[in-house]
């Protein structure tokens, strides 16, 4: 079969090395002038590749959509990614968190350049600068050269048979992720859930002084929730206009819920979430002295700045409370929040092309022989390896479909 993959993205790689491992004839198209560039983006701080989470809990990250990739995930899970990765001569370890990396002599670009010389190898041929513009008849992909050869501003159409659409969501759009694909896809019939932030900072008003005295500070071991939901653990990163952090993150789906309704988006901050209840109002019940505030609660529960700054902002009596109000602000600070971060600046994004809209294989309903892999779809996952392995999941899962003739 001569088979078509548009998206140079992990989805798209993927999808196409299965797909010529299995035999086939693969041809893909990438906007951009290289492959993988969100994904080499995406390792900037730190190559998460994985997460070695057990099957159930880590199906669970995907929210609304855990019973669809809990198939997923069991077609290609963690460890088959890890397998796949030292094949192309990449070991791997689990870390500390449970997150799976790359070993650290192993950078992303060495990745993606084993990657491609394995795709080389397998007879992959791969286009750069080439935009897709839509379906013709029944197979048809039409597309456009936009590279400075002699080509250049050619459009052309090719009829594979299967088409593999792995184009990204809507987010970092200067890798080429930039959701251009929706009206397309919505000419034939396929609606578009609106893409939202996801994994994205919260805005919080703070005042000028706040912002001036502050800036960008973090806050270690901290638990965080959204109302009174599920609570979430890890560093919280003060900035000017508001929070970010894996906690802030793994809680974008809760802010953006409650700000979609209408309802008030607080973020409750839990500065000590270690320290059981009694014991921190027998601390915060010692004899304060002529100390400050600040100093006492450097001594007392080794908060230090900018914590104090950040209780007089959202507090400004904080320190004249007793100790039991104290002790309730310190483990539900109250951080109101107005908004969330733009699209752009997300690490990645909700909405795309509904479930309802793909079979069982990932193949769009309205045009059999195209199937749709990645970020692409409708679906979101907290960082920690979750995203990158449901991109790689989803794309083995439709070269299956396809070399099976499903």
């Amino acid at each position: 079969m001569f088979l078509v993959i548009i998206g140079g993205g992990p989805a798209g790689l993927m999808a196409a090395q299965r797909l010529a491992e299995a035999g086939h004839r693969v041809q893909l198209f990438e906007a951009q002038a290289t492959v993988g560039r969100k994904f080499l983006v995406a390792g900037h701080g730190g190559f998460n590749l994985s997460n070695s989470e057990e099957p159930a809990g880590f199906a669970g990250r995907y929210g609304a959509e855990q019973a669809r990739f809990t198939g997923l995930l069991s077609h290609f899970p963690p460890a088959a990614l890890r397998a796949w990765a030292a094949d192309l001569g990449i070991e791997t370890f689990v870390g500390t968190s449970g997150r799976i990396f790359p070993v650290a002599a192993h950078k992303p670009a060495d990745l993606l350049r084993a990657w491609l010389a394995r795709l080389r190898v397998l007879g992959v041929e791969i286009s750069t600068r080439h935009r897709w513009l839509g379906f013709e008849g029944a197979t048809g992909v039409r597309l456009r050269d936009e590279s400075a050869g002699p080509g250049a501003g050619r459009e052309f159409l090719v009829e594979p048979d299967a088409t593999v659409l792995a184009l990204g969501g809507a987010s970092w759009a200067k890798t080429g992720s930039d959701g251009s694909w929706v009206p397309l896809l919505q000419k034939i019939g396929v609606p578009a859930v609106p893409f939202a932030p996801a994994n994205c900072g919260a805005e919080v008003a703070w005042s000028e002084f706040f912002r001036q005295k502050v800036g960008r500070a973090p806050l270690k071991n901290i638990a965080l929730r959204v109302n009174d939901g599920p609570t979430m653990r890890g560093e919280l990163l003060l900035t000017e206009y508001g929070v970010e952090g894996t906690p802030v993150y793994a809680l974008t789906p809760a802010v953006r819920t409650a700000l979609a309704g209408g309802s008030p988006a607080v973020l409750q901050l839990n500065l000590r979430p270690d320290l059981p209840a009694t014991m921190l109002l027998q601390k915060l019940r010692q004899p304060r002295g002529k100390a400050s505030f600040a100093d006492f609660l450097k001594r007392t529960l080794h908060l230090t700045t900018p914590v104090p700054t950040l209780l007089r902002e959202l507090r400004p009596d904080c320190a004249n409370l007793d100790a039991e109000a104290l002790a309730e602000l310190l483990t539900a600070l109250p951080l109101p929040v107005g908004g969330l971060r733009p699209l752009d600046e997300a690490i990645s994004t909700a909405g795309g092309v509904p479930f309802a809209a793909v079979d069982e294989h990932l193949m769009l309903r309205q045009r059999p022989g195209t199937y749709v892999a990645g970020e692409m779809l409708d679906w979101e996952a907290p960082t920690g390896g979750y995203l990158l392995q449901g991109c790689f999941s989803t794309g083995a899962w439709v070269a299956r479909a396809i070399a099976a003739g499903k």
